[in-house]
């Protein structure tokens, strides 16, 4: 089951985010929202609209979170190998996913006065000339 939804998962959040399901939930809306006056703008008609769009809505939560988890780790681990290959690098950032907040902010502080105490280059800009209006 779990193969399958690996599967299904991404191949599905593709096609709905593509133009063409856009344009088809936009006709879908036109096409209910033309059908109001034919169905008096009942109760059932708005219920219809708002039951399908809360059970799509659940649904995609579902399928986008796993979708961005998996993109989320592959990343992590393609940032890890160069980490772990760079000699003298802190391969402990590698864990960084597994601090605590607190150790996260202790280690943000430490890139924050690394930068302070780095010399900074002069940056070098180009002045453009004026426009001739």
């Amino acid at each position: 089951m779990q193969n399958l939804f690996r599967k299904f998962a991404p191949t599905t959040s593709q096609t709905v985010g593509s133009s063409w399901a856009f344009i088809s939930v936009v006709a879908i809306i036109m096409l209910w929202d033309v059908t109001g006056p034919m169905f008096h703008y009942s109760d059932t008609w708005q219920l219809v609209i708002n039951t399908g769009t809360t059970i799509i809505t659940f649904l995609m939560v579902f399928l986008i979170q796993n979708t961005q988890n998996r993109d989320a780790k592959a990343i992590h681990l393609k940032l890890d190998e160069p980490i772990r290959r760079v000699k003298g690098a802190r391969t402990q950032l590698v864990e960084l996913g597994e601090l605590s907040d607190a150790e996260l902010e202790g280690l943000r502080e430490q890139f924050r006065r690394l930068r302070r105490n780095h010399p900074r280059k002069k940056r070098v800009t180009a002045e453009l000339p004026a426009s001739e209006e």
